[in-house]
């Protein structure tokens, strides 16, 4: 019998997404205004720790809306890591900004704060920290280096909802945080983002440039060119529902993440990701590093396991190394030897919470039978 493919990631739409999709419909209500957005926005702040939430179209419109919020302009440098999804960095570049790529810790895989002052010129404005594959970065340290030298903080949480940093939640750890509902992401509505934030001052600037940059006070005026970043009801009541079954989600997710520790955590080669101490990771995406003793590279693997049906993905391609970024890199000769060689040799693993035992055992089967000793 032939065996069923294995997706690296698919969504868990089995809670009341219809149903409040077909109420959002059936009222009308079906553009950027309606119920479910101020009901998710509320909720999704409690779920961040942050005094508001604002629901925008995607993540990297967060994070586009977060530096135009923040004033970022042309010629201006934001630090940001190398390993980590392009619209991290392209986000700087649509405000003219120009990102400055850091190196990652090998004890977490997230942006390592011992490297940031080495990267800080007086063009230098903010930071934009990357909770990469689930974990967050160290953000004491790299609020600390910040407040010495003037800088705000953005993190990006678009891969890590729910993440705690010694025992907080991710999204209210700086100035700003930004998060991604892809279809991929642990919460999701197809295509969508949030913004969390603090400061009522700088809530109200966003919400301004989120819709067109009419004055929320006095109805079709505008006092300042804005963007259209909203995001509709009918997304919002997807989300609603996402929600409502979090802990279901999570947990499902967990297993997951066990399971393929317990089965691939002796297998002579295969790495796992590391976990900060101070970290609860939240289970994305499960990482493995295929190193030299597993007799096969990270490319033949993901290969091998394509062919068997089981879909993989590689770690994401430097960022400093791609052809938008890599002139600016090589002129500030920067130098990532941790990002360059997690990039080399990370896979993901299919990871969703429908993935049951069986579907893990075989994948891990295939990992285990492909070592070449």
């Amino acid at each position: 019998m032939t065996q069923s493919r294995i997706p690296v990631a698919a969504p868990d739409l089995t809670g009341n997404e219809e149903n409040y999709v077909v109420d959002a419909i059936r009222s009308t209500w079906i553009s950027s205004t309606g119920p479910y957005i101020q009901r998710f926005e509320h909720d999704f702040a409690g779920l961040a720790g942050t005094r508001s939430a604002l629901s925008v179209s995607n993540g990297t419109v967060a994070l586009h809306l977060a530096l135009l919020a923040l004033d970022v302009r042309p010629g201006d440098e934001v630090l940001v890591p190398s390993l980590t999804y392009i619209a991290t960095a392209n986000a700087v570049r649509y405000v003219g900004a120009e990102p400055v790529f850091i190196d990652v810790d090998p004890a977490n895989w997230c942006m390592d704060p011992r490297h940031l002052e080495d990267a800080i010129t007086p063009r230098t404005r903010g930071i934009i920290a990357v909770h990469l594959y689930g974990h967050p970065a160290d953000m004491d340290f790299i609020n600390q280096i910040a407040a010495v030298h003037g800088l705000w903080v953005v993190e990006d949480a678009a891969e890590a909802h729910c993440a705690q940093y010694k025992d907080r939640p991710v999204g209210g750890l700086a100035r700003v945080g930004t998060f991604s509902f892809f279809g991929n992401k642990i919460f999701t509505c197809g295509e969508g983002g949030a913004v969390t934030v603090n400061d009522p001052q700088l809530e109200l600037r966003m919400r301004t440039l989120r819709g067109q940059g009419m004055d929320p006070k006095r109805r079709y005026y505008f006092p300042i060119t804005g963007y259209n970043f909203r995001l509709t009801n009918v997304a919002c009541a997807m989300l609603c529902a996402q929600l409502e079954r979090r802990e279901q989600i999570l947990r499902e997710r967990r297993r997951v993440y066990e399971r393929y520790m317990r089965q691939l955590g002796d297998v002579p080669g295969i790495g796992l990701q590391p976990m900060s101490p101070w970290a609860r990771i939240t289970p994305w995406l499960f990482c493995i590093t295929v190193e030299p003793a597993y007799g096969r590279t990270r490319d033949e693997l993901a290969a091998q396991l394509d062919v068997r049906g089981i879909e993989t993905r590689p770690f994401f391609i430097p960022l400093h190394t791609l052809p938008p970024f890599r002139e600016g890199a090589r002129r500030r000769k920067e130098a990532l030897p941790i990002t360059d060689h997690l990039a080399a040799i990370g896979l993901n693993l299919p990871t969703y919470t429908s993935l049951n035992d069986s579907d893990i055992d075989r994948i891990c089967d295939e990992v285990r039978r492909f070592r070449r000793g």
